[in-house]
């Protein structure tokens, strides 16, 4: 009798103060199965100048959370799987990881929620889905013991094969075999003031049905889009879709008024040869209109007031994760820190190209400015030799050194203005 008052208590002062780890938009997952990737201070570095504030890690690494510290940014610490089950049977050991893990960085460090676990339900392992419930009572009795419920959220993230289907949106619902476990998670968040997590990867729902999914429909570029007769929607992006199906689930097992959050979304840069959609190209393209998308601040078709909030996965490639060579490449940054492709992110260092025009531009400035400087003194100062090679191919089509050189010459200098 004393244990069920102790955890009615806990939940009846559980929502009074609903908790907000989230800030803006745009969130990323910081990843790090990797051995060449930069320290965490070199990535605080990195996210500051991307004005990247909020940040998923998939442990409580101390060394993370210490180079955290004074920095500003928002970060969601993870427990992963392995310790679920400890947690779930043990308050004390709960009491602990807290402790060590949380509370002995706060406030210095910004952690605002814990993710308990990561694609527990619809896994492979069946006992993880019987304790996770367990853990997440736990951990949630530790962090309100230690008064800390006003500053860190408890969640845990799904992937999608929580549901028995997705498609039209309004149709979705969790599988049976999930059910019996989802339902008194769900009951057990909605009461202490937390969203649902989904992991949405509109890359793998095309990989699997490439057929019947028209690529622009899951990279965000123009295409005729999906109507839901049901709810007479029409939706032009996979993403939107996928968010709604997972608040039609929501929905259809009583949790209307449950906030969604996408605590993972990405596209591949490179994959196996069975993994054709996965190129520079496609992953560009969905990232950079991902983020046009969240700077609109809008929510979905099915929930437009309630403003959309992402996790991006992920921060770099990393080399060391086991699967297909997708796995390795969801990075939006490459191992040295540079940008993997253009969405409007500068990395840690420059690309070859912004390379050569800043080097361009730093022999340029300092030169004697009372000294005259000809177009064949620029060209020798150029060290890549890019304007050489452009006069080189000009020439070798007819045109005469004067003209090809002023030509070639002014064609740098643009870009040179344009980068700068």
């Amino acid at each position: 009798m004393t244990q069920w008052l102790i955890e009615l208590s806990l939940l009846f002062f559980a929502a009074v103060v609903t908790v907000q780890a989230f800030t803006g938009t745009y969130g990323i997952n910081y990843g790090r199965i990797a051995d060449n990737i930069p320290s965490p201070e070199s990535v605080i570095t990195l996210l500051k100048a991307e004005k990247i504030k909020n940040v998923r890690i998939y442990d409580a690494d101390h060394s993370v959370l210490k180079a955290f510290r004074g920095s500003g940014l928002e970060i969601v610490v993870g427990l992963p799987n392995g310790y679920l089950k400890e947690m779930s049977e043990n308050e004390d050991h709960a009491m602990t990881w807290v402790k060590e893990n949380v509370q002995a960085f706060l406030p210095e460090t910004l952690i605002c929620g814990i993710a308990v676990g990561n694609e527990v339900l619809g896994g492979n392992d069946q006992e993880l889905w019987e304790v996770l419930l367990g853990a997440v009572k736990n951990i949630y009795k530790a962090v309100k013991r230690l008064k800390l419920t006003d500053q860190i959220q408890i969640s845990t993230a799904h992937s999608q094969a929580v549901f028995a289907n997705s498609f039209p949106p309004s149709s979705c619902i969790f599988g049976d075999n999930v059910m019996q476990y989802m339902k008194p998670l769900l009951e057990f968040f909605s009461q202490i003031g937390s969203p649902f997590f989904i992991n949405i990867y509109p890359f793998l729902a095309y990989m699997g049905d490439p057929e019947n999914i028209n690529l622009n429909y899951a990279l965000f570029q123009s295409n005729p889009g999906v109507y839901d007769q049901k709810t007479k929607l029409h939706y032009d992006n996979m993403l939107d879709a996928q968010i709604d199906a997972s608040y039609a689930a929501l929905v259809d097992a009583g949790f209307r008024k449950m906030e969604v959050i996408v605590s993972e979304t990405g596209w591949a840069s490179r994959g196996d040869e069975n993994e054709g959609a996965a190129t520079v190209t496609n992953a560009r393209i969905y990232n950079r209109n991902l983020r046009k998308r969240l700077a609109m601040r809008k929510g979905t078709p099915l929930r437009p007031k309630i403003v959309l909030k992402v996790y991006v996965f992920a921060l770099f490639n990393e080399n060391s994760k086991p699967g297909p060579t997708s796995e390795r490449n969801f990075g939006l940054f490459k191992a040295d820190g540079s940008i993997a492709y253009d969405i409007g992110f500068t990395g840690l260092k420059p690309s070859s190209a912004s390379s050569s025009l800043f080097s361009l531009k730093q022999h340029i400035l300092t030169c004697d400015t009372g000294k005259d400087i000809g177009m064949d003194a620029i060209v020798v100062m150029f060290k890549d030799d890019s304007i050489n090679k452009l006069v080189s191919k000009m020439e070798a089509r007819g045109w005469s050194r004067p003209y090809s050189l002023v030509l070639g010459t002014c064609v740098t200098m643009l870009l040179l203005v344009l980068t700068s």
